[in-house]
């Protein structure tokens, strides 16, 4: 005879899983650091309010210590803004012909930015 069981479901009387060993069992002992690695992942992904712009460059006054930490050293990190559309830091380079605005990386040469970012799929 073909016997069919559900995933993680118990017949009552069913001995062939051990006490304790269900689903159910098992989310509601994960429960709290479920959504404790929830709430930690949430808030990785906003932008950060209070950080002070000065009114009359639009720079950031302060870089957050994090993003100064594993930021390249070849970048200027005195003037560097949080772009709202995208959620990444962009320091102004000045080059031998122009001034333009680039993507502040790490060493490994990642954007650093404070949510990940949805790009739309390309279709063809």
């Amino acid at each position: 005879m073909l016997r069919i069981e559900s995933f993680g479901a118990t017949q009552p009387g069913d001995a062939s899983q051990p006490i304790g060993t269900t689903t159910t069992g098992v989310l509601r002992k994960c429960r709290p650091v479920l959504v404790a690695v929830a709430l930690l992942a949430l808030g990785a992904c906003t932008v950060p309010i209070d950080q002070a712009t000065d009114k009359s460059t639009g720079f950031l006054k302060e870089l957050p210590e994090g993003v100064a930490l594993i930021a390249a050293p070849y970048q200027n990190l005195e003037e560097v803004i949080l772009k709202p559309e995208d959620g990444c830091y962009w320091y102004r380079h000045v080059g031998p012909v122009e001034t333009t605005l680039l993507p502040l990386r790490t060493v490994e040469g990642r954007p650093i930015c404070t949510q990940a970012s949805a790009k739309p799929a390309v279709s063809s």
